[in-house]
C-alpha cells in the first residue's frame, strides 16, 4: 500500500491531495479552511484534512510530491539573467525565497509538528504537473497533453502525447512569453486589479465587438508552429522589477503587467472606480478573440503532429470556458477532457500522479478517471445538528422554520417547489468541489426561468457586476435537447451555444450571446442533485437548474457553520443542510 502526498505550496491557490496506490482519496484547496480567496501558502490544513479521510498519519505517507521543480529549465533562466539586464540582488533574493518554500520535509516539520514524515520528497516540475493533473485522471489511454497558463517554472505553456502510463513534456514556450499574461494585463488594463479577475473579461466580451482585433496583434505574433510571442514593448513583467508577483500572509498580489506603451495602441486605461463604456467591452472581446486566435493555433498545429483526436486540457488558462466550448468547432480534435481543478491547485494531483506513473508501483495499475469532483470535506449529520443548535437563537430571530426530512425523494420535491416558486436556495450536500467552481455540493439555486433572477441573487447575495452569467446545471440525458452541442461537462469547463428555441425559456442562465457555462449532472456522478434537477423537471418541464457557488464575497463555504453565517446574513430564502430543511 502506497499513499502518495501530492502539494500545491507557496503559490496562488495551495492545495493538498492523497493518493492512494494510484487512486485520489481527497483533494482541498486551502483557502477553503483559511477563508481567504486564493491562500498561497503551505498547505497545512489541507494536509491534516486529506491524512485524516484516509485514517493515517504522515508517518504512513511513502512519498510527498510538490507542483514546482527549481532545477527545470536552469540554463534557460541562466541565459535569461545573463542577457536580460537583471541585477543579481533580485535573482539572489528570488532564489532564497524559492530554496525556502521548496525545503518540504522542513515545512513539514515546521506546519505539523505532530507528525513524522519519513518518506521521499519529489519536485515535480510545473508543467509536467499541469499535464498529468489532466492526463493522468482522464478517461483517455492516449491523447494530446497541453498546458496554458501564466509562468511556472520559467515556462508559461508545455505540451506532449499522454499514452498508458506515460505523459513527457515534447514543447514548450518559455519566459517572457505568454498567454496568460497577455489575458491578465489586458484584465488589469480594463480595471480589474484583483488576482484572478481573468474571468470578468471572460464574461465581459460578448458585451462588445472584436474591433480591436488587429491591435491585439500587435500584441501576440502567432507563429506557423503554433507557438506565439509577446511584443515586450507593452509588458513590463520581463524587466528586474517586473510585475512584482508576491504571496504575503498568503493573499497572492501583482503589480502592473502592461506597460505605458499599451496606452498608446489602445487609449487610456479604465480607472476600476469609473463605469465600463463601450471601448472596455471592445477590448475585451478582442482580447478573447486573440486568446482564441492563439489557442487554436496552437491546438491545429498540435493535432496535425500527434496522432490523436483527444486532448486534455491544464494550467489557468483551461479555465478559458468560452474557448473551451469552441474545440469541436474551431480545431480537428474530437472529444476534450478538463479536470475541475485545472489550475495551479490542480497540480498537486499531477505532481502525486506523475510520482505515481514513476514508481514501480504504478505500471501495472489501472487508469484511474475522476469523472466527478467531490474530494473535499463533509459534515456528519451530528455536526450539522451541532452547527444549527449553536445558532438556534438566530435563527428564531430571523423567524426560520427547521424541519428535518429523511426521505430524500419528499427533501428534493420540497426544494424544488421553493425553486420553481423564485426563491434562493443554499444547498450543503455531502463531500465538497475539488476546483474552484460549485457542482451541487455547495451551490445557491434558483430557478432558470425567471428573466428577473439574475437580478435577485445579485440584490440578496451576491453583489457582483451585472455582466457576469449564472450557470445552468442540466441532466446530462436533456443536453442534447437544450444544447447545440452533446456533450460531458461535468465540471463546468465549457460554454456551448443553448438552443436558439430554448433561450427564452431560460433566460437566467443564458448569456447576452446566447450561450450557457453548463455543468451536466449524471445519477452516478451526483444522485441527489440529479433527483432535484429531475423533480423540477417534473414540475417545470425544464431539467436545468440555475447554480452559483455557495458564498458571498469568500471563498465557497466548506463548514455547516460557513453555510449558516451566510444564510444568515444574506436574504436567502432557504437553506438545505443534508436532510435539514431551514425556511425563513
Amino acid at each position: 500500500m502506497t499513499y502518495i502526498l501530492g502539494l500545491n505550496a507557496y503559490h496562488a491557490d495551495a492545495a493538498a491531495c492523497l493518493v492512494k496506490d494510484g487512486e485520489l482519496v481527497a483533494a482541498v484547496e486551502e483557502e477553503r479552511f483559511r477563508r481567504i480567496k486564493h491562500w498561497g501558502g503551505f498547505p497545512t490544513e489541507s494536509i491534516r484534512y486529506c491524512l485524516k479521510e484516509a485514517g493515517i498519519s504522515l508517518a504512513d505517507v511513502a512519498h510527498v510530491a510538490n507542483n514546482t521543480d527549481n532545477a527545470a529549465n536552469r540554463w534557460r533562466k541562466l541565459a535569461y539573467v545573463l542577457t536580460s539586464g537583471v541585477g543579481p540582488s533580485f535573482v539572489m533574493k528570488r532564489l532564497r525565497d524559492r530554496s525556502e518554500k521548496t525545503d518540504i520535509a522542513g515545512n513539514l516539520k515546521r506546519e505539523l509538528p505532530e507528525q513524522e514524515f519519513r518518506g521521499t520528497v519529489h519536485a515535480v516540475e510545473h508543467h509536467l504537473c499541469h499535464l498529468a493533473s489532466t492526463f493522468f485522471v482522464s478517461p483517455f489511454d492516449k491523447a494530446v497533453a497541453v498546458s496554458v497558463d501564466g509562468f511556472g517554472d520559467f515556462s508559461s505553456a508545455a505540451w506532449g502525447l499522454g499514452e498508458g502510463g506515460k505523459v513527457a513534456v515534447d514543447g514548450r514556450v518559455y519566459f517572457p512569453h505568454s498567454l496568460g499574461v497577455f489575458y491578465e494585463a489586458m484584465t488589469q488594463f480594463i480595471g480589474f486589479p484583483h488576482y484572478g479577475d481573468e474571468y470578468k473579461v471572460m464574461g465581459l466580451a460578448p458585451y462588445g465587438q472584436p474591433s480591436l482585433v488587429d491591435k491585439m496583434s500587435e500584441i501576440v505574433n502567432l507563429k506557423n508552429d503554433g507557438t506565439y510571442v509577446l511584443n515586450l514593448k507593452y509588458f513590463r513583467h520581463a524587466s528586474g522589477g517586473g510585475a512584482g508577483y508576491q504571496v504575503k500572509d498568503g493573499i497572492p498580489s501583482g503589480g502592473r503587467i502592461w506597460s505605458d506603451a499599451l496606452t498608446g495602441l489602445l487609449g487610456p486605461a479604465r480607472d476600476p472606480s469609473t463605469p465600463l463604456t463601450d471601448h472596455h467591452k471592445d477590448i475585451a472581446r478582442s482580447a478573447q478573440a486573440m486568446y482564441e486566435n492563439a489557442f487554436f493555433n496552437m491546438l491545429s498545429a498540435l493535432h496535425e503532429r500527434y496522432d490523436s483526436d483527444n486532448v486534455v486540457l491544464a494550467g489557468g488558462c483551461a479555465y478559458n470556458s468560452v474557448a473551451n466550448g469552441k474545440i469541436y468547432d474551431r480545431s480537428p480534435f474530437k472529444k476534450v477532457y478538463i479536470q475541475s481543478a485545472g489550475g495551479d491547485s490542480g497540480g498537486a494531483i499531477g505532481a502525486a500522479f506523475a510520482t505515481w506513473h514513476k514508481l514501480d508501483e504504478g505500471k501495472s495499475r489501472r487508469h484511474f478517471v475522476m469523472d466527478h469532483s467531490y474530494w473535499g470535506p463533509s459534515a456528519t449529520p451530528e455536526e450539522i445538528a451541532t452547527a444549527i443548535a449553536a445558532r438556534r437563537a438566530d435563527f428564531d430571530a430571523a423567524g426560520c422554520t427547521i424541519e428535518r426530512i429523511a426521505d430524500e425523494a419528499s427533501l428534493c420535491r420540497r426544494t424544488a417547489q421553493a425553486i420553481s416558486e423564485g426563491k434562493v436556495i443554499g444547498w450543503f450536500q455531502g463531500r465538497m468541489e475539488w476546483g474552484p467552481r460549485a457542482l451541487g455540493n455547495r451551490s445557491i439555486l434558483g430557478d432558470p426561468r425567471r428573466a428577473d433572477m439574475k437580478d435577485i441573487l445579485n440584490l440578496k447575495i451576491k453583489r457582483r457586476e451585472s455582466f457576469r452569467p449564472f450557470a445552468p446545471s442540466i441532466l446530462r440525458e436533456a443536453v442534447k435537447d437544450w444544447f447545440e452541442t452533446d456533450d460531458d461537462v461535468p465540471f463546468m469547463m465549457q460554454v456551448f451555444k443553448i438552443r436558439e428555441a430554448k433561450r427564452k425559456e431560460i433566460p437566467a442562465v443564458t448569456h447576452v450571446d446566447g450561450t450557457g457555462r453548463l455543468q451536466t449532472v449524471t445519477w452516478s456522478g451526483n444522485p441527489r442533485y440529479a433527483r432535484l434537477i429531475q423533480t423540477f423537471g417534473d414540475m417545470t418541464g425544464v431539467p436545468i437548474v440555475l447554480n452559483t457557488s455557495f458564498n458571498e464575497n469568500e471563498p465557497v463555504v466548506c463548514k455547516p457553520e460557513e453555510a449558516i453565517d451566510c444564510f444568515l446574513r444574506t436574504k436567502m430564502d432557504v437553506l438545505v443542510l443534508g436532510d435539514t430543511f431551514i425556511t425563513r
